[in-house]
């Protein structure tokens, strides 16, 4: 009995004590083997088969770089390219946070059965970042840089736009109709769930949350992450039939009640278009700095009154001002000639629609036959108004050249 309540004791205290004293050991051995520090374009290939089990863990590293206005738009990806699965991935600022929260997983009884995983991680240009990878089968890993990150700039661009329009959009009809048909929509799935929730009793759910714990919950909720797409394309037809009738639905709501007049309600809407659009800016770049500083200048731009910007404004065009064009005579003729055709192609179009009374305005015209021709699309000039107008021009061209001839004899005798 003594030795069967001594071997009870030992045990536990052997466990607790390999549990203190192996990971100081391994901290030391995987700290000098297993950091990886990555530089922009590397790839990396990882062969776990000639390591044993405790050897597959690998940390990435990615350093960073100063900031710098250049880099506002730039994205640092590290992809995995690996065809199984069965690996996991743990992230932190340094090789040591991430090491101990390897350690801290693998040497405690606790069992996680699901982990955030994802083959393409973004990381941070500016500040160290770290990525630890337990894997037994081979992957690469490669680092992605992109200089410029069009996505940033398009949230840059739509946040700016929507902070400078949330005046007029909160009054646009359209923009009402559009925004209530998708919170409809939006808001007719999250009722769906809700009433699909209502068919469950709830007493099991929740012994079973309390039983499991929150990781079992994280883990059906990556399980709907992942089969969302498949679900979508599975049942596609259901999917836009119910969307097509939660949109009509909405839309009849948003018409029955038509569009906001309150100015109370729409100064709300304006507030919250505009802090989506400075949400936006400050999103659009991990440099959070400059994005600080571009919403400070928007908001100086925005609040200030229109007369002091007009100032500089003015006294730039009257310092630099514009290069005009001056026509020469063809293309004056050229474009005399298209704007009268244009003209009358209007009139002629404006006699022939209901709105003209035709007859009362030939009772107003001396030569109802010439209205009518011209309405059937014949010349607006006749033969002897046409032979007067190039007898004119052929005269004034003969006057300028006599002008032009007295100025050479004057010069000439001078």
């Amino acid at each position: 009995m003594i030795l069967y309540q001594a071997m009870n004791f030992y045990i536990p205290v052997g466990v607790l004590i390999s549990f203190y004293f192996i990971p100081s050991s391994l901290t030391t051995e995987v700290r000098s083997q297993v950091v990886n520090y990555l530089v922009p374009n590397e790839e990396l290939q990882f062969n776990p088969k000639p390591f044993t089990q405790s050897k597959r863990f690998r940390i990435y590293c990615y350093e960073g770089k100063p900031k710098s206005i250049l880099y506002i738009w730039q994205s640092i990806f590290l992809q995995i390219d690996s065809d199984s699965e069965d690996y996991t991935q743990y992230d932190g600022p340094t090789p040591e946070i991430v090491l101990q929260d390897y350690e801290a997983h693998r040497f405690s009884w606790s069992i996680s059965l699901f982990s955030w995983k994802s083959k393409n991680m973004k990381l941070d240009p500016f500040n160290q970042s770290c990525i630890g990878i337990h894997s037994n089968e081979n992957y690469i890993v490669r680092l992605r840089v992109l200089h410029i990150d069009y996505w940033k700039v398009l949230m840059l661009v739509v946040g700016i736009l929507i902070y400078l329009s949330a005046a007029k959009l909160c009054q646009n009809v359209l923009f009402y109709y559009i925004s209530g048909i998708s919170i409809g929509i939006i808001a007719s799935f999250l009722f769906l769930i809700y009433f699909l929730s209502k068919l469950f009793p709830r007493k099991s759910i929740m012994y079973g949350v309390f039983a499991t714990g929150w990781t079992v919950s994280l883990y059906l909720l990556q399980l709907i992450k992942d089969n969302l797409r498949t679900i979508f394309v599975m049942y596609r037809e259901y999917v836009v039939y119910y969307t097509i009738f939660s949109g009509v639905i909405s839309f009849i709501v948003c018409y029955r009640y038509g569009p906001i007049k309150d100015e109370r309600t729409r100064s709300i809407i304006r507030w919250s278009l505009q802090a989506i659009g400075l949400l936006s800016i400050y999103l659009s770049s991990q440099f959070q700095e400059a994005s600080v500083a571009q919403i400070i200048v928007l908001l100086i731009y925005h609040n200030t009154p229109s007369r002091w910007l007009s100032k500089p404004r003015n006294y730039l065009k009257r310092k630099f001002p514009p290069k005009v064009k001056l026509l020469t005579n063809d293309e004056y003729y050229a474009q005399g000639v298209r704007e009268t055709n244009k003209s009358l192609e209007e009139l002629r179009k404006y006699c022939l629609s209901p709105e003209c009374n035709q007859w009362k305005t030939a009772l107003k015209l001396k030569d109802v036959k010439r209205f009518a021709s011209f309405i059937e699309g014949n010349s607006h000039l006749s033969d002897e108004e046409v032979l007067e107008y190039e007898t004119s021009l052929q005269q004034v061209d003969f006057t300028d050249d006599e002008e032009q001839t007295d100025e050479e004899d004057y010069t000439d005798e001078d």
